[in-house]
């Protein structure tokens, strides 16, 4: 951030985040199909592997149930920065950590990784608002969620 950006009360800049920042880590592979005209991952599929690397951890910690579950996740907010590129054919680490727990919404944060890279290729976050299937209106997080989220409140580096 410059002299001038901190004055005017600017945010800082994002910067790459490490991977220790992270608590747990998701590969996931790209296909032809990601690549752009640029021959790089096109940005709207990085908000895809954030759905896909959360989503997966929560229905194998038993927390979501996609197809009879009586709570599901909506998206009410979502960002992303992007630092390199990632391309085809390339295996992306994704890495999962929660910053906010309310009492029926989440933040998760997701980090982007070239396999084995140590720093973010991308970095950026979600908001779930959990609410009933049918009613479609917020309600307390589930318990089996709570506890699958547990995990995911404490990393090396700020958890």
């Amino acid at each position: 951030m410059t002299q001038e950006d901190a004055q005017r009360g600017a945010p800082p800049r994002p910067v790459p985040q490490p991977r220790s920042a992270y608590a747990v880590f998701r590969q996931i592979g790209t296909r032809w199909m990601d690549n752009d005209a640029y021959g790089h991952v096109n940005n709207v599929v990085y908000y895809s592997w954030f759905d896909t690397a959360v989503n997966a951890y929560l229905i194998e910690q038993g927390a979501l149930d996609i197809h009879h579950g009586e709570t599901i996740g909506l998206v009410i907010e979502t960002q992303c920065n992007y630092f390199g590129p990632l391309a085809f054919p390339q295996t992306v680490e994704a890495g999962i950590r929660v910053a906010r727990i309310g009492t029926s919404s989440v933040r998760y944060e997701v980090g982007l990784f070239a396999e084995g890279a140590e720093m973010t290729a991308a970095c950026g976050h979600f908001v779930h608002v959990y609410v009933d299937r049918q009613q479609r209106r917020p309600c307390l997080l589930p318990p089996s969620l709570l506890e699958a989220l547990r995990p995911l409140q404490s990393w090396p580096d700020g958890g």
